[in-house]
């Protein structure tokens, strides 16, 4: 077996926001899995105050790179879902679901599926229902990784409105050194595989922060520490090839899409139907997830 991470401390005042970055392969993933207490460790403890978590799940609110969200369910219904689970009766969750969808940009959209929206648009909805869970800690896993750099740029800026507003404690890992910089109040530098804390980054930039905080001296000379520090990683990491493991969520994600499509198709496998009796979600043949009305 192989050993993805050397001993990790990591300490996350309450309230802050703390970046991960390192090379792929470093563990980040396999990190918050054990945090999210999905992987247990072979040793060491995870703590919330004096309270230790190990192996405990519900603790935290866990959002991937992928969106995660469920292709039948409308955006209202895919965001109040954590709030299902938690036992909320479905209009009372609506009810606290609609404000904060008229204030975060996705008001207008309840009633579509995830199919009919963009991907910035997609991660709202993704985010707002990590919110909605309602933990104090959030791990955020690459939220923004498959965007384009415009879409990523605007989310950044959402997600710092919303982190303002609501004052989480967020963990965050990026591969962007500028995101990392432009979000965090703590960096931590991750080595390569099996992977340790190569060093840990205070960051001093004024907050509210805004676009132009790139462009000035102080960023510059940080983004230049942090390429030092990487580029040695790198060249560290190019001498074995290493892949970062799929988290659990998103395997369990992958297969119940996969199970949803298998079912689809074998339920509209010799059926036709004029496109006035399909639901806009499955017009143009683009989503599998529509029902017939």
């Amino acid at each position: 077996m192989r050993q993805v991470l050397r001993p990790v401390n990591i300490l996350i005042p309450h309230g802050k926001f703390v970046s991960i970055i390192g090379p792929s392969g470093c563990g980040k993933s396999t990190l918050f899995n054990i945090v999210a207490g999905l992987l247990p460790p072979t040793s060491g403890d995870i703590t919330i105050g004096e309270k230790s978590i190990l192996g405990e799940k519900g603790y935290v609110g866990y959002m991937l790179q992928k969106d995660m969200l469920l292709p039948w369910r409308t955006i209202i219904d895919n965001i109040i879902l954590g709030l299902e689970i938690k036992g909320v009766p479905k209009r009372e969750a609506r009810k606290q679901a609609l404000p904060l969808m008229e204030k975060y940009g996705l008001s207008g959209f309840e009633k579509n599926y995830p199919c009919e929206l963009s991907g910035g648009m997609r991660q709202r909805a993704a985010l707002l229902r990590t919110l909605l869970y309602d933990r104090e800690i959030i791990l955020l896993d690459e939220p923004f990784g498959a965007l384009d750099a415009q879409t990523r740029q605007s989310m950044q800026n959402w997600l710092l409105e919303i982190w303002e507003d609501f004052h989480k404690t967020v963990l965050f890992v990026t591969h962007d050194m500028d995101e990392a910089i432009y979000l965090s109040d703590i960096i931590y530098v991750f080595s390569g595989r099996p992977g340790y804390v190569k060093e840990k980054i205070t960051v001093h930039l004024k907050r509210p922060r805004k676009q132009e905080d790139m462009l000035e001296t102080d960023f510059w000379d940080l983004k230049q520490h942090l390429m030092g520090g990487m580029s040695d990683e790198k060249k560290e990491a190019y001498e074995v090839e290493y892949y970062e493991p799929k988290s659990v969520l998103a395997m369990q994600a992958d297969r119940r899409e996969e199970k949803h499509r298998r079912k689809q198709k074998k339920r509209d496998k010799g059926r036709t139907y004029p496109a006035w009796g399909r639901h806009p979600a499955v017009l143009g043949g683009k989503c599998t997830s529509g029902v017939v009305r």
